[in-house]
């Protein structure tokens, strides 16, 4: 019996959305910039020369980037072997719950609230039930920010005052970081749960907590036990389709925050080299009819809002390597797709997510054209043959 693997490279854009130019990101192109970067000598810390990623490449990558935005990439010249596509969102977002509910079938219907880029960009009412939950007398941040400068600015006066450092970005987000041992992680934990009411009333997509260890001396570091209090996603989306026709869902990385849990029937966290290790686990080892929802984090969260365009080179060439340990161990009715949520292109400007299409490649022979994110939820419930209840159409 077939099962699915639905395998999201967070980030991973690859240009030419028709309305980037909305989102102040015309030309923005995640996969190429990158391509073009190494390919200029330009990305050798750590690696060196043309991006190399011979696997997804073989599947369909560049094909894909081609399609998406008539670019070619240095070396991405392969014949397609697999499915190849590029997908175009229609969620008013460039965010990390639109891209995966969209995915999933559920375009979001509504606006998200941003927080504006001024100093303080939190209102005092919010900053007031911020203390009342924290049982403190202020806050630090209180401005757009990127999650690891704020802790060299304010992770020492954090130490000493207590009082938790909460930032947002361009994203609708409301993030609060506390320093796991001083301030303690469940506290942390409790405190972006009482939170997330408020902000979800709000349409902010999620609270995240960011828990810290180090000291001001040796640094700071964000730890592996982030949580995401997202809003729930407002219908049933494949997750819900699929447990709904009585099939396990397995999460792997933030699947299970961003979808609340809903319709997930287990989750398996940790960084991306452990999430890589569960992929491979429940590639052998998971039910007939299984859907297996993944998400890999660091390229988005450790080098595209950080525009490391060597990081991202790196990070994408170790994620092609372990791409034949997924598919030996594929049965020959397994559907496995690759995509992406959003674009962050690291030679863009500014830190924040760029709207883009995304690549769809996957193990089926198959081109499957310019298509909707919606479509893969519709391609993957008729692969598992239970009813599309989105508004996808499927490409298989």
């Amino acid at each position: 019996m077939p099962r699915a693997f639905l395998v999201v490279m967070d980030s991973v854009g690859c240009g030419g959305a028709p309305d980037a130019d909305a989102f102040g990101d015309a030309g923005a192109n995640t996969l190429a910039h990158i391509a073009e970067a190494c390919a200029a000598g330009r990305a050798d810390e750590g690696r060196s020369g043309p991006l190399q990623m011979p696997n997804l490449d073989r599947l369909g990558l560049g094909a894909a980037v081609r399609l998406a935005s008539d670019v070619e990439m240095r070396g991405f010249n392969a014949t397609p072997k697999g499915l190849w596509g590029a997908a175009t969102e229609v969620s008013k977002g460039k965010d990390t719950p639109s891209g995966h509910w969209e995915l999933a079938g559920v375009p979001v219907p509504f606006d998200w609230h941003y927080f504006p880029d001024e100093i303080p960009c939190f209102s005092d009412d919010l900053v007031a039930e911020v203390c009342r939950h924290a049982g403190v007398d202020g806050i630090l941040g209180n401005r757009h920010a990127s999650g690891t400068q704020i802790l060299v600015e304010e992770g020492a006066e954090h130490m000493q005052s207590g009082w938790p450092i909460c930032y947002t970005s361009a994203d609708s987000v409301f993030q609060i970081a506390a320093h796991e041992e001083t301030f303690g992680l469940d506290r942390l934990l409790q405190l972006c749960q009482d939170m997330a009411p408020t902000l979800h009333a709000m349409k902010v997509g999620r609270v995240i907590a960011r828990p810290f260890v180090g000291t001001p001396e040796v640094g700071f570091t964000r730890t592996t036990n982030r949580h995401d209090y997202a809003v729930a996603p407002p219908s049933p989306t494949l997750c819900d389709w699929v447990q709904g026709a009585g099939h396990p869902v397995h999460a792997v990385g933030k699947i299970g925050d961003i979808f609340s849990m809903q319709g997930i029937d287990d989750v398996r966290k940790g960084a991306d080299a452990d999430l890589m290790k569960h992929l491979i686990d429940l590639a052998k080892t998971a039910a007939d009819n299984a859907l297996i929802f993944a998400n890999f984090v660091e390229f988005d969260s450790l080098y595209g809002h950080r525009r490391d365009v060597a990081g991202y080179a790196r990070a994408l060439e170790w994620f092609d390597a372990q791409i034949p340990r997924v598919l030996e161990h594929l049965r020959a009715d397994d559907l496995i797709i690759f995509t992406a949520d959003h674009g962050n292109d690291p030679t863009w400007t500014g830190t924040d997510h760029t709207r883009e299409r995304v690549p769809v490649v996957g193990n089926i022979p198959r081109q499957a054209g310019l298509i909707g994110f919606a479509d893969v939820a519709a391609s993957i419930a008729m692969h598992l043959g239970i009813p599309n209840q989105g508004p996808g159409r499927s490409f298989l």
